[in-house]
């Protein structure tokens, strides 16, 4: 009988309140997570890997890639039917998209979390991993890529993002909304996901730092991370692509000696393009050498860049990586 493994890594799913601090910390154990789920029996065995109780900001891209690692290994089973991550829900998008770029499987990979914890009303994460162990069962799911599944909602890894501090249907994909539901226990897709590309790499760059843009913007910053060794900044700039005129004198400094830079919109949805001309405008920097993300949002870019840098430092290639989803690359 195929299983289905759930790896467990902490977040809000696994917490609950301690009475001395009045907050919520893990305390959770696995078993104690998935005996919650009433019927569970029926959708076979339920393999369990005990990662770690690490709250969503604890996550790190170390851990991220050590992950990838473990589910890489663990798909090449023949017994293993899909996999799943349990996750705090403040990095869970970057994880979902890290393991989306890193990962080479058919095989359903599935991240979840929970919005409230066991002491709470309402306490979301027993029907969030029940909705995730019923996406692993759909064939629909195999080779659709790191699918997130909360609030029976499921989402891309690409395309999803966390959009409210606490309600449950936070997780949305603004640009096309979700893949599909969840529904009396089967998944109903209404579409494929966007094709995009993949990094297989064992490693990243750690150097990569993630900037947002505001008005009266200056260099500060830049200047401050190319003396620290940036090799790589995502600038969060306004609207289409634009930044003060200070700020676009410290980016062209920054790429004469060799920094990378990518510029996404702080806009939640849309794409940056070179549209205006002016002092500052996008255009500006297009010409200049910058290169203009996707409509991928601004962490999702750095661990793009990331895992871009560790793969290659060819201006042409990382031009093609940053601005398209037309690559697969492997080392």
């Amino acid at each position: 009988m195929s299983k289905i493994l759930v790896i467990f890594t902490g977040g809000t799913i696994s917490m609950t309140i301690d009475k001395n601090l009045g907050a919520a910390v893990p305390s959770l154990s696995s078993d104690e997570i998935l005996g919650m789920i009433k019927g569970l029996d029926e959708f076979g065995d339920i393999e369990v890997l005990n990662y770690g109780e690490f709250p969503g900001p604890q996550i790190s891209p170390e851990k991220m890639m050590e992950l990838s690692k473990i589910i890489q290994d663990s798909v090449q089973r023949e017994d293993i039917q899909g996999v799943i991550v349990t996750h705090g829900t403040d990095t869970l998008e970057e994880t979902a998209y890290f393991l989306d770029l890193t990962l080479k499987t058919e095989k359903p990979v599935v991240v979840v979390g929970a919005m409230r914890n066991a002491s709470e009303l309402g306490y979301d994460g027993p029907s969030n991993l029940a909705a995730a162990i019923v996406t692993v069962k759909c064939a629909e799911s195999a080779g659709q890529g790191v699918l997130v599944v909360l609030n029976n909602e499921v989402n891309a890894a690409r395309e999803v993002t966390k959009t409210n501090t606490m309600s449950l249907d936070t997780f949305k994909s603004t640009e096309f909304g979700p893949l599909g539901i969840v529904d009396n226990n089967e998944v109903l897709f209404f579409r494929k996901r966007v094709h995009h590309g993949q990094i297989h790499v064992s490693d990243f760059q750690k150097e990569v730092y993630l900037l947002k843009s505001y008005a009266g913007m200056g260099r500060i910053l830049i200047d401050f991370l190319v003396e620290k060794g940036a090799k790589g900044i995502v600038i969060e700039a306004m609207g289409r692509g634009n930044l003060p005129p200070l700020v676009v004198e410290a980016i062209i400094d920054a790429m004469n000696q060799g920094v990378i830079i990518v510029i996404v919109s702080r806009c939640p949805s849309g794409r940056v393009l070179g549209t205006y001309g002016y002092e500052g405008g996008g255009k500006i920097l297009k010409d200049k050498g910058a290169f203009f993300g996707t409509n991928l949002n601004g962490q999702k870019t750095r661990i793009k860049l990331m895992l871009a840098l560790s793969y290659t430092q060819d201006y042409k290639e990382l031009k093609n990586i940053m601005e398209s989803d037309d690559y697969i690359c492997t080392l």
